[in-house]
């Protein structure tokens, strides 16, 4: 599938697209090639990749807008603060993974399949 195509799909700008691809790409789930037929394909079954992986492969985005305020501060309240939240942030974040690691991208798709492939089919003469 072209990056166009996924960029359609996912109403996001195809570059957006292929920088997104490119992180799945360096641990071995998708492959690219160029040319008239080429695009995204994928390396490993999708009942092989689980959603922890997919969140690492793509570098772990934040999951909060909280965080350690100033790190260098001399405030000893502040330090408490900071030892406080980065423990609570990091067993929430362990707790995501754990949780993703027990859903597979096929989990995804399940019951989806149809209508994900006959979109396909629909835009592909696009």
């Amino acid at each position: 599938m072209t990056s166009e195509l996924m960029g359609k799909m996912l109403s996001m700008n195809p570059s957006l697209v292929r920088r997104t691809m490119g992180g799945l790409r360096k641990v071995g789930f998708v492959t690219s090639t160029k040319g008239h037929h080429g695009g995204w394909l994928l390396t490993k079954a999708l009942n092989e990749i689980t959603l922890a992986e997919v969140y690492q492969a793509l570098g772990e985005p934040n999951l909060f807008a909280v965080g350690v305020a100033d790190s260098t501060s001399t405030c000893l309240l502040e330090k408490a603060a900071n030892v406080a939240t980065r423990s609570a942030l990091d067993k929430a974040r362990q707790c995501f993974l754990d949780e993703l690691a027990t859903s597979t991208v096929a989990d995804l798709v399940e019951g989806s399949r149809d209508q994900i492939k006959a979109y396909q089919y629909m835009h592909i003469k696009d």
